[in-house]
């Protein structure tokens, strides 16, 4: 089968080219609270677009109902701040699709390590540091933090975490780690989806003193003894090899439990079934009627 030139044809997600658009004919689709202003990421937003200007356009979408007219997709808080600033219009971004959902849900916000390889690229074209921590709105010792963040992190463990919402002290405490430790740290934040701080400091807990960097330093933890950070790494070590246990079988589980749904359905929208159930097997009925009424299993 051939394919035509119209089914090749694919939609562009945007305009060509950025267009201008005065504030006063974009509608939000949220207001921007006090608190929303007074929070660090505005507060970041406003530092970076006052040092070096607008770098990420605002996307808005054409209201089809009123010509001249767009709604705001994604940039809220840095419409917030150029109106703070004085300015009554920006080059925007114009998006063909007008569902804001849509557009959200594709947008991968910077993760720690990304945002560490933007600083290496930053000072590496002679940006001063200076510049680059008010543009970021952190101090100087914030930013030689950034900067140094995968220091001591063994590429694996980097590897696993490149696109993680990681706090900056999580990759501290894995420093504390031998390598095959931080690997094992790593692997259970993406199992677990847990890339808290206080996560962090749990599995450093429950590391034996074997896989900590400094051994000849005995581990102390405030509030908890040495025999209850002895239990807690024995237990630890349960749960990783029970989650690994759980990750190696869930893809074929899973299948198994929505076939069983599948088919225990089918037999349900039999009624010859239900009626021989109903007769014979009543206690079966109840708990096949309760399968079949919950939705599919969760991917």
């Amino acid at each position: 089968m051939t394919t035509t030139d119209e089914e090749k044809i694919v939609a562009a997600a945007f305009e060509q080219g950025l267009l201008t658009v005065p504030f006063d004919q974009i509608a939000p689709l949220y207001v921007v609270t006090p608190q929303k202003k007074a929070s660090i990421k505005f507060k970041q937003i406003a530092a970076s677009i006052h040092e070096i200007g607008l770098v990420e356009p605002m996307v808005v979408a054409r209201d089809p109902h009123s010509p001249g007219q767009f709604t705001l997709l994604d940039g809220h808080l840095r419409l917030e701040v150029l109106k703070d600033e004085g300015r009554t219009d920006a080059r925007c971004l114009v998006s063909t699709d007008d569902e804001a959902f849509t557009y959200n849900k594709r947008i991968n916000r910077l993760a720690t390590i990304q945002e560490h390889k933007m600083i290496l690229r930053a000072l590496s074209l002679g940006v001063p540091e200076e510049r680059l921590a008010s543009a970021l709105n952190i101090n100087i010792r914030t930013l030689k933090q950034k900067r140094q963040l995968l220091d001591g992190i063994c590429d694996e463990a980097a590897e696993l975490l490149k696109d993680k919402q990681v706090a900056l002290t999580g990759f501290q405490i894995l420093k504390k780690m031998k390598p095959l430790r931080q690997i094992e740290a790593a692997q259970l934040m993406v199992a677990m989806n847990k890339y808290t701080i206080n996560y962090a400091r749990s599995l450093l807990a429950a590391t034996p003193e074997s896989l900590l960097l400094s051994v000849a330093t005995p581990k102390k933890i405030k509030g908890i003894s040495r025999e209850q950070l002895d239990l807690m790494e024995r237990e630890s070590a349960n749960l990783e090899r029970e989650v690994r246990l759980v990750e190696d079988s869930y893809g074929a589980d899973h299948l198994d439990l929505v076939l069983a749904r599948g088919y225990i359905s089918k037999l349900m929208s039999n009624d010859r079934v239900t009626r021989y159930l109903s007769q014979h097997h009543d206690g079966f009925l109840p708990a096949f009627e309760k399968i079949t009424e919950t939705e599919a299993f969760a991917s």
